[in-house]
C-alpha cells in the first residue's frame, strides 16, 4: 500500500504441529499399533533377484531351502489379493536391485509410525542397500520418512512391535545393536511414546516376530520361553492378555506366528497350523488361511513381507 513502511520481516511461524497438517501436506499415513484396521502396506513382489536361488546355493542367502519364483510370486500375489479384498491398499517397492533375494521382507526394512517411515538399516552384508529403494518409494508415495538409521547402528523392523499409542516393544539382539534402538527410541520419544519396553531377544530368534505378535488391541500370542520375565510382567501390567503358543513345530517349521491382524482380532496366517489356528480361534480370534510354503523357504511368511504404512489409531 503506497505509503505505508514495512520495518523489517514482519512474519510469524505456524504453531500447528506436524501431525495436525500432516494428512493435507504429505497424505493419510500412520501406524501406532499392530492390530488397528489396516489400509495401506508397503510390499515388494520377488522379481529377478529370487531367480538364482538353487539348490546349491540357497545357503549363501541365508534361505532355508531353493524357491521356485514363479511359486513364490503366486503365493505372495494371493497375499496381496486377501489384503485388496479387505480394503487395503497394496503399494510395491520400485527399482530394487536384482542382487538381493531377500528384499521381499519388507517388514525389516522400515518401521511405520503415526508421523511417518523410519527407513531402517539391515545388519547382515548380504542385505545392506535394499533401503535406498525402500526410501525412494516412500518418498514418491509422499509418506514423510522422519529417521534414517545411521552411524555405527543397525535396526530391521520387525525387532520392534507397537502395543498401542503410549507403548512399543524394542527388542536388540543379532538383527538390532544398542546404537539401532536408541536411535528409534529417540525419534519415538520425540512423538509422544511414552512406555518403550526394552527387550533382549534371545538366541534362536532374529526378530520378536520369531516369539510374540499381537492379535487383538489388548491380546497377544507368545512362545513364553523366549519371552523374558520383565518384558511379559510390564506387558501384564497395561492389561494384555498372553496366549502361549507352545507348539515348536508349527512356530519354527510352520512359521504360525507369522501372520498380520487386517483388524483387531482378525489374522491372515500361514496354512498348515492347525494347533495355531485353533488357539487363536479359542481365543474369538478369526483366522485366514494363506499358502506361505515357497515363501518360507526363505526364512519368512505373511508379517515379514508386510510393510504397514497405515492402520487406523488405536487408543492406549
Amino acid at each position: 500500500m503506497a505509503g505505508v513502511k514495512v520495518q523489517g520481516e514482519r512474519w510469524f511461524p505456524s504453531e500447528q504441529t506436524f501431525s495436525d497438517e500432516m494428512k493435507d501436506l504429505w497424505g493419510d499415513w500412520y501406524c501406532d499399533s499392530e492390530v488397528g484396521k489396516l489400509r495401506a502396506v508397503l510390499m515388494h513382489r520377488p522379481g529377478q533377484e529370487v531367480e538364482g536361488i538353487t539348490d546349491d546355493n540357497f545357503a549363501e542367502y541365508r534361505f532355508r531351502a531353493a524357491m521356485n519364483p514363479v511359486r513364490a510370486r503366486q503365493q505372495q500375489d494371493e497375499l496381496a489379493n486377501i489384503y485388496r479384498d479387505h480394503g487395503v491398499d497394496v503399494h510395491y517397492v520400485e527399482g530394487q536391485r536384482t542382487d538381493r533375494p531377500n528384499a521381499m521382507f519388507m517388514r525389516d526394512l522400515m518401521l511405520m509410525t503415526p508421523e511417518g517411515a523410519i527407513v531402517c538399516r539391515p545388519a547382515i552384508p548380504a542385505r545392506r542397500g535394499e533401503e535406498k529403494a525402500v526410501a525412494k518409494t516412500l518418498a514418491s508415495l509422499g509418506v514423510p520418512i522422519i529417521k534414517t538409521i545411521n552411524g555405527d547402528g543397525y535396526f530391521e523392523g520387525a525387532s520392534a512391535m507397537w502395543v498401542n499409542r503410549d507403548t512399543i516393544i524394542i527388542g536388540t539382539g543379532s538383527r538390532t545393536n544398542e546404537s539401532g534402538a536408541v536411535q528409534v527410541e529417540s525419534e519415538l520419544r520425540n512423538l509422544g511414546v511414552k512406555n518403550i519396553i526394552r527387550t533382549q531377544i534371545p538366541y534362536g530368534s532374529i526378530h520378536l516376530d520369531g516369539y510374540m505378535n499381537m492379535v487383538d488391541e489388548t491380546k497377544l500370542l507368545v512362545f513364553p520361553w523366549h519371552v523374558t520375565y520383565d518384558c511379559a510382567k510390564q506387558l501384564l501390567d497395561l492389561g494384555i492378555e498372553i496366549i502361549e503358543l507352545t507348539n515348536i513345530e508349527e512356530l519354527k517349521q510352520g512359521m504360525s506366528m507369522n501372520f498380520v491382524a487386517l483388524e483387531p482380532g482378525k489374522v491372515v496366517m500361514p496354512s498348515g497350523n492347525p494347533h495355531t489356528k485353533a488357539l487363536l480361534e479359542s481365543h474369538d480370534v478369526q483366522v485366514i488361511d494363506v499358502d506361505m510354503d515357497e515363501i518360507m523357504n526363505g526364512w519368512g511368511a505373511v508379517h515379514c513381507m508386510t510393510a504397514f504404512l497405515r492402520r487406523d489409531p488405536v487408543l492406549g
